[in-house]
């Protein structure tokens, strides 16, 4: 099968990053790359353009790592309280999932996804939990959270005892 190098103008993915150089079957190229203009085929006359396309993603790349720090520096200041409904003896009607922690941080002004958001199982329990968030491929932060309750917490009657004598 022939097999054509082009230069991606965009990150594909499943194939690279823009300024890549890859090699492809000749018909995908032909029929899917060069006619969308994800990419070029290689030749002299591209060479500039493979160095401006280098210098410019380098450029991007560097752009998103500081506002990735800059966004662990927010997320790590950030404490949020989350109020759950409780019944007796403290016991949660529900959990706090995912998507609650992260239509909170909206409401900070940290706009997040699910997938970087790292929550095994959603939190059944009351107090303070931790999350670890994969903001960049390099970095990662970690978001404290606390789950209270909206009502007072009341004693189950199963633990309380009351002893009543009786005189005769």
């Amino acid at each position: 099968m022939a097999e054509n190098h082009v230069l991606l103008l965009q990150a594909i993915s499943g194939l690279g990053a823009e300024g890549d150089t890859v090699k492809v079957k000749a018909g995908y190229a032909r029929n899917f790359l060069l006619p969308r203009k994800l990419a070029l085929p290689i030749t002299q006359a591209n060479k500039k353009q493979v160095e401006a396309l280098l210098k410019a993603r380098e450029l991007r790349e560097q752009e998103e790592f500081e506002n990735a720090r800059s966004l662990s520096e927010r997320i790590e200041k950030t404490s949020i309280a989350i109020p759950v409904k409780t019944g007796e003896g403290g016991k949660m009607f529900g959990a706090v999932t995912a998507n609650e922690l992260i239509d909170r941080l909206k409401e900070e002004g940290i706009d997040l996804t699910r997938k970087q958001l790292q929550l095994p199982s959603p939190v059944k329990v009351i107090g303070s939990h931790t999350v670890s968030i994969k903001i960049h491929s390099e970095i990662e932060s970690e978001l404290k959270f606390e789950v209270v309750s909206e009502n007072p917490i009341e004693e189950s009657m199963g633990s309380q005892e009351e002893v009543v004598h009786i005189d005769d």
